[in-house]
């Protein structure tokens, strides 16, 4: 990889996000506008967040299934709110096998339809209840304009639906699902966000309640990363979706819907870079540990004999790769290895034998530290440990210093919301006019908290009913 000088990270944030991008070989145009190839690398990070997922997912009792990518358009059609919520966005195939189709197919934006028209077929009584299923694929969505990961027309996600016989469970699975990926966002991707439920107005096209996670970017910009939706029964009675309860009558069942995205790979390049590159936390990184030998000629069996013993010894808990590529010097490999935000770098060559040690060096830049070979194992998963820890509270406090809560109107905080940089908590009557006024200023609501310390609106300057997010957002 030649070295290539970043735009900084401060100043010019958009560029250095796209530069970042690319040059850690994440992702690359595709020749579609609009959409992007995702390279080997970028992909195994999100191989990782699938396996984690997956595991938490089938604890809920939620199984993998497939799809068709195509959807009848008459499907969408039975819903009209859903159809209105996505008609500008989807994509639609009028012919096929050189003649015009009977009737249109749409190019999947999302497939409750399809799915639920499945889980018609499906259910009779109460005793199949209730159906989990979750899928990962790509959905096509046409965007006018494209960022790599935050917003392509076609991205790559997990959709999970599900059928159960009360509202009360409809509304704990969705619950459920919005914990798990709160802990996730947090425990694994090191960004901390803010989940709570959305405003009426921002809900999926035919949900009763939409939850949303919300993250503060190190531009000062919001980003929403996944979603949980209690559907109701809106969706089972445009599909004729009934099954006999316990009770002998025909009743109508409760949905729920939940996501998250590849986005999320953008979320992860966002909070956590720098100047240099890449910064990735260590339990998503697909590589956790680079070794980078250092030899001459005379040196190199020693030297290689050595980094083997120590890789097989770390990869019995750790992903490790071993940089043996002789057409780069050690500062190019250097440079390749931090780009690409491996957490922990090991430098060893013919001195550190002799002295039964070697050279780590963490990507979050604190230096070199010399440790004993024998006790390296558990040396690397304290420092892995510790950055991932320094990672979290690092995007904390980023968020909580641009964190302010206040009674001022709109009028008031409009001009520096416009510049962006900063999260509001203010107080709202639930007055809609108010989301026009903020598009004024280029801001959103993104959720209602579940907090509440306003008890004046900050649009209509009267009682305020809920304490809400509003932020300039992605």
């Amino acid at each position: 990889m030649a070295q290539q000088q970043l735009p900084n990270f401060t100043t010019n944030f958009s560029d250095w996000y796209n530069e970042v991008i690319f040059l850690a070989e994440l992702a690359d145009h595709a020749p579609v506008k609009g959409c992007m190839v995702i390279r080997p690398y970028g992909w195994a990070i999100w191989e990782n967040m699938q396996d984690v997922l997956n595991e938490k997912f089938k604890e809920q009792g939620v199984q993998n299934a497939a799809f068709p990518l195509l959807i009848p358009l008459s499907f969408l059609q039975k819903e009209a709110e859903h159809v209105e919520g996505f008609a500008p966005e989807i994509a639609v195939v009028t012919h096929a096998g050189g003649k015009e189709l009977e009737e249109p197919l749409v190019v999947r934006p999302t497939s409750e339809t399809v799915i639920h028209a499945m889980f018609a077929r499906w259910m009779r009584s109460w005793r199949d209840l209730p159906i989990k299923v979750n899928q990962w694929c790509s959905v096509v969505r046409w965007e006018k304009r494209s960022r790599p990961f935050l917003r392509t027309t076609e991205f790559w996600w997990q959709e999970g639906h599900t059928v159960h016989e009360t509202e009360q469970e409809a509304h704990e699975m969705a619950k459920t699902m919005h914990h798990i990926y709160r802990d996730f966002m947090q425990d694994y991707l090191a960004i901390p966000v803010v989940a709570a439920e959305k405003p009426p107005h921002e809900r999926f096209a035919g949900a009763t309640a939409t939850y949303t996670l919300e993250a503060f970017m190190p531009d000062g910009k919001a980003l929403q990363m996944g979603t949980s939706h209690e559907i109701s029964q809106s969706f089972a009675r445009a599909f004729d979706m009934k099954f006999q309860d316990r009770e002998g009558n025909q009743s109508y069942p409760y949905l729920t819907s939940w996501g998250v995205t590849t986005r999320m790979i953008g979320a992860l390049v966002m909070s956590h870079g720098d100047d240099k590159g890449l910064v990735l936390p260590p339990k998503i990184a697909p590589i956790q540990i680079i070794i980078v030998p250092i030899y001459k000629a005379d040196s190199k069996e020693v030297v290689m004999d050595a980094v083997t013993i120590l890789a097989l010894k770390l990869r019995k808990k750790y992903r490790v790769e071993i940089d043996a590529d002789e057409s780069s010097t050690p500062g190019a490999k250097f440079y390749k290895w931090e780009m690409k935000g491996v957490p922990l770098r090991i430098e060893i060559g013919p001195r550190d034998i002799a002295n039964n040690q070697a050279i780590v060096v963490d990507r979050l830049g604190m230096g070199k530290h010399t440790y004993d070979l024998d006790t390296m194992v558990p040396t690397v998963g304290k420092r892995l440990d510790f950055i991932q820890k320094t990672l979290f509270e690092r995007a904390i406090e980023r968020r909580d210093k641009a964190w302010i809560t206040t009674d001022k109107t709109l009028a008031e905080i409009g001009p520096d919301l416009s510049e962006g940089g900063l999260f509001y908590q203010v107080g709202w009557s639930g007055d809609v006019s108010a989301v026009d006024e903020l598009k004024k200023y280029k801001g959103t609501i993104r959720c209602i908290l579940p907090t509440k310390t306003s008890t004046v609106c900050f649009h209509t300057g009267k009682p305020s009913i809920y304490d809400i997010l509003i932020a300039k957002a992605y």
